[in-house]
């Protein structure tokens, strides 16, 4: 009994249908991502999260390059997803590894108490990390996309010197290196989404 040849057609539309679900998968994950940022919602975050890695792994199948539209589309919600993904994905791990310990500040840090000559003052600290964490994503998928990783050296030594001052209290060094490892993984991830479209 001999198999029967696969169609030439079938052939060519199987590499073009896992491109076309990956993108979607990726679209499906910025839209949880944005759904989440007007109240963090967990769920939402896992979903995104599991639908990142459901597209990383069709890209990283053995096949050919994307088509030129699929990359640039690909492109395009891999750095969105980065950008408004990670603050949420961020938030997330935090809330598990501190469980609420620190108090919000008005300004988007947190109030931490310093005991100076006796008395204990509060001051809040690691203000603007949510500005600081979409440049900083954005920064960091650009440049993988680009094919200049290096850049992340420079980026990280940028934000340590920038937030050095701040980083006396034990709480605020927990949350700047859990929310910094986190922003940058999630931001490696999306530009991996890319790299492999490209490759």
């Amino acid at each position: 009994m001999t198999s029967l040849p696969v169609p030439q057609f079938l052939a060519a539309i199987v590499p073009f249908a896992l491109w076309a679900v990956a993108l979607i998968l990726a679209i499906a994950a910025v839209c949880c991502m944005i759904a989440t940022l007007r109240s963090p919602r967990r769920p939402l975050v896992y979903t995104a999260a599991g639908l990142l890695g459901l597209a990383f792994l069709l890209v990283a199948l053995p096949q050919q390059g994307a088509p030129l539209v699929f990359r640039v589309l690909i492109g395009i919600v891999a750095l969105v997803l980065s950008v408004v993904g990670g603050g949420p994905a961020a938030q997330l791990a935090l809330a598990l590894a501190t469980r609420s310990t620190s108090v919000p500040g008005v300004h988007g840090g947190i109030v931490v108490h310093d005991k100076v000559s006796g008395i204990e003052e509060t001051r809040e600290v690691l203000r603007g990390g949510m500005t600081i964490g979409y440049l900083e994503r954005f920064a960091t998928t650009g440049s993988i996309m680009a094919g200049f990783p290096e850049a992340l050296g420079v980026l990280i030594a940028i934000k340590g010197v920038g937030r050095f001052t701040e980083l006396e209290a034990p709480e605020a060094r927990e949350r700047f290196i859990i929310g910094t490892l986190v922003s940058l993984i999630w931001a490696c991830l999306c530009a991996g989404l890319f790299r492999f479209a490209i490759a």
